[in-house]
């Protein structure tokens, strides 16, 4: 890859306004306008700032919203290394979005939504390590990474990714020192295609429909957000994924949630994945398709010398849980996103295919 990549900024316009009058960079961003760095050009990688956006109202570390910024939480959010995350959608104002019941939700031009990745400091306090925005522009959704600094008071574009050292906690307590890799923009276009093109791959209707606190009050995430969603169905007829975590929930489920958020993405039709045969959305029913005594398109290292993706009964002669545990470049799934073995996702999996 090129390192000799030339910057710059430029501010489009993305809903026409009656009068736009003197605007402020934030104002500008709030009233619809993006940071487009499709031509980036002369501008130097130190000047582009997320504080730029105006996302965040007050200390920009705190993660307050700003107003038309909204938090939502995942009901089996993608594992990335014990990270914690916290997510916001900023919506342009005055426009919806679109309902779908087994897609991602359509999201209006203008819309940006916001990840944030934190780990906990050697005072246990949360520090935040990058921030991810996919923001829709005119052309379609464009993926830009920033990096935080060690004060918390701001964080800088970085178009070729980095890696920065952090320290991670693992369900069991165990901490694991590493190079975190905040991926470049081509790395994160690889997770988010579909049909060839670039889209959100987190707000769906099965993963927003949860009860979560809001303003003191435990309430139904979707109904919450009814007003901003056009064409949204009673919540009784929306299906709901489960966190994978909570074995209060069947067994079937907490795999099929699981496997749907950290999987699925890129093993369906439409995905970046689609020529393996293996679909792991939450819709598919049939178990062939999802890898049951299903042999691999293309057999070699990956496979481990195992026949099928799932054999049933027998997580050990499994293609996936093979995959799953292995840290090897070549071989590990998903391919990029982690560099730990997720402990409890491979003991739940296992569980569900010994279930067979």
């Amino acid at each position: 890859m090129y390192r000799s990549i030339i910057i710059c900024v430029l501010i489009v316009l993305i809903f026409s306004c009656k009068d736009t009058g003197s605007l402020s960079e934030n104002e500008g961003i709030n009233r619809g306008f993006v940071i487009d760095t499709a031509n980036i050009k002369s501008y130097g990688m130190g000047n582009i700032k997320l504080s730029m956006y105006g996302f965040f109202s007050g200390k920009i570390g705190d993660l307050i919203p700003s107003e038309n910024v909204m938090k939502y939480e995942l009901n089996s959010p993608l594992f990335s290394d014990y990270a914690g995350k916290e997510r916001f959608i900023s919506l342009p104002m005055g426009k919806m979005i679109e309902f779908n019941k087994t897609e991602v939700f359509k999201f209006p031009q203008g819309t940006t939504l916001i990840k944030n990745f934190f780990y906990p400091d050697s005072s246990g306090n949360s520090k935040i390590v990058e921030t991810r925005l996919l923001i829709h522009e005119p052309f379609g959704w464009r993926p830009i990474t920033y990096i935080w600094n060690d004060e918390q008071t701001e964080a800088y574009f970085h178009m070729l990714g980095a890696d920065v050292p952090v320290v991670a906690t693992d369900g069991e307590g165990k901490k694991h020192s590493m190079l975190y890799s905040v991926p470049d923009i081509n790395q994160c276009k690889n997770c988010h295609m579909k049909d060839q093109g670039t889209f959100p791959i987190g707000p769906s209707a099965r993963q927003l429909n949860k009860m979560v606190n809001i303003d003191d009050r435990v309430v139904n995430q979707l109904e919450y957000y009814r007003p901003f969603i056009s064409n949204m169905p009673d919540i009784k007829s929306i299906d709901a994924l489960v966190d994978y975590a909570d074995k209060s929930h069947a067994l079937d489920l907490r795999a099929r949630s699981y496997l749907d958020s950290n999987c699925g993405n890129c093993h369906r039709p439409e995905g970046s994945a689609k020529t393996s045969g293996l679909n792991l959305n939450y819709y598919e029913e049939d178990l062939f398709k999802l890898g049951v005594n299903k042999g691999p398109v293309a057999a070699g290292k990956a496979s481990g010398g195992r026949l099928y993706d799932i054999t049933a009964g027998n997580p050990d002669a499994s293609i996936i849980v093979y995959r799953m545990e292995s840290t090897d470049p070549e071989v590990m799934m998903p391919e990029m996103g982690r560099k730990l073995v997720h402990k409890e996702g491979i003991e739940l999996i296992r569980e569900w295919i010994t279930s067979m």
